[in-house]
């Protein structure tokens, strides 16, 4: 029998039911973090917005505490970049992108070369007795220094943070404050756990749950990890196939649903960086390059996204020069039916953004400027 053929448009809608971007769900915060199998989280504030998005009575205070309770952390995991995750994610994912950070650390341009070499072992050892109690980085730069002269700090430092289990602490990645980043080891600051077992199968499997149906070079993308055919084939009598329009295999759960491509989505306002928008190769599906002129132009940083009819159509930031402001720029031919429900969406959002201030303003902007996200 031939593999039903999925369209770009489907595709979409069933990425957006699956990330609970249609309609916002009762779930707990700790059910969707490990649902999405974390949020990417180098800007400490994203996953408070990411889920605001799909949570449907989320409060900035249900993940601070989780933060404060050392239930939920942030650490270094897929394509080494910062994720909030659940604990038990945090020893469980962490052994399995370790061959990419250590990968990432070979070829850094930078610190490379200055750790040829280098024998890590004293130094890994060192600092993760130093980092059984909290230390900003830089004191932990200052230690590596006294302790190895020899050696470059700043790299023995990014060593430590590829190679060793760190976890930023709070107040890093509060909302109502923050600090500079503050390490410690995850089994310092989660005492007592038993780092549950996740093999690579399992968290496949989990990726296309959340994001699937997916080409193995999308399961790539998400993790940055090679050698996923053996995995993909040892998996496949437990997954479901299809064709993509360039006919390429989408992989999937065989339980996953796929949505009507006719199916309704609303306007959703997501952070400057989300998985839904990143954890594939082809991101067709949520990106049609005709839609995004003008929106990521040169120069503007922290824009977050906005999906409208299920695509990127308009990006959002707050204004540097006036605050509260959310300014929102959309493509030129947004209809204004879509502008209404843009702008919607941003009085909700800047209401939650600014704790309702009643001072809040939405400023709503055609594209000017050539662009496109990279």
């Amino acid at each position: 029998m031939a593999e039903p053929t999925l369209s770009p448009r489907a595709l979409g809608r069933t990425l957006l039911v699956r990330q609970h971007l249609v309609e916002r769900t009762d779930w707990s915060v700790e059910a969707m973090v490990t649902h999405l199998v974390g949020l990417q989280a180098q800007e400490p504030r994203d996953p408070y917005l990411g889920l605001w998005s799909r949570l449907r009575r989320f409060e900035p205070a249900d993940l601070e505490q989780l933060l404060l309770d050392h239930e939920a952390v942030r650490i270094v995991l897929m394509r080494g970049t910062i994720h909030l995750v659940m604990a038990d994610d945090a020893f469980g994912l962490r052994p399995l992108v370790l061959p990419v950070l250590e990968k990432e650390l070979a070829r850094h341009s930078q610190f490379a070369p200055l750790l040829r070499d280098v024998d890590l072992g004293p130094v890994l050892d060192h600092a993760r007795a130093f980092l059984a109690e909290p230390r900003p980085t830089k004191e932990l730069r200052e230690e590596l220094g006294r302790r190895f002269p020899d050696l470059d700090p700043a790299a023995l430092a990014y060593a430590c943070r590829n190679h060793l289990a760190l976890v930023q602490v709070p107040p890093r990645g509060l909302w109502t404050r923050s600090a500079q980043v503050t390490y410690a080891t995850a089994e310092a600051w989660l005492p007592g756990r038993r780092p549950p077992e996740l093999t690579l199968d399992e968290a496949v499997l989990r990726y296309l749950r959340a994001f699937g149906p997916a080409t193995a070079a999308d399961i790539a993308a998400w993790s940055r990890l090679t050698g996923l055919r053996e995995v993909v084939e040892r998996l496949r009598p437990e997954l479901r196939t299809y064709r993509d329009a360039s006919r390429r295999e989408l992989l999937d759960v065989v339980d996953g649903a796929i949505a009507d491509e006719d199916l309704e989505v609303p306007v959703r306002f997501l952070p400057e960086y989300d998985n839904a928008l990143l954890a594939h190769a082809d991101r067709s599906r949520v990106f049609d390059r005709a839609l995004l002129t003008g929106l990521y132009a040169d120069g503007e940083v922290g824009n977050g996204s906005v999906l409208v009819d299920g695509l990127v159509q308009a990006t959002w930031r707050n204004d540097p020069r006036r605050s509260p402001q959310v300014v929102v720029t959309h493509q030129p031919k947004l209809s204004r039916r879509a502008r209404a429900a843009v702008e919607a969406e941003a009085h909700r959002a800047i209401a939650y953004l600014a704790a309702g201030r009643a001072d809040a303003e939405i400023a709503l902007r055609p594209a000017e400027n050539a662009g496109g996200p990279e």
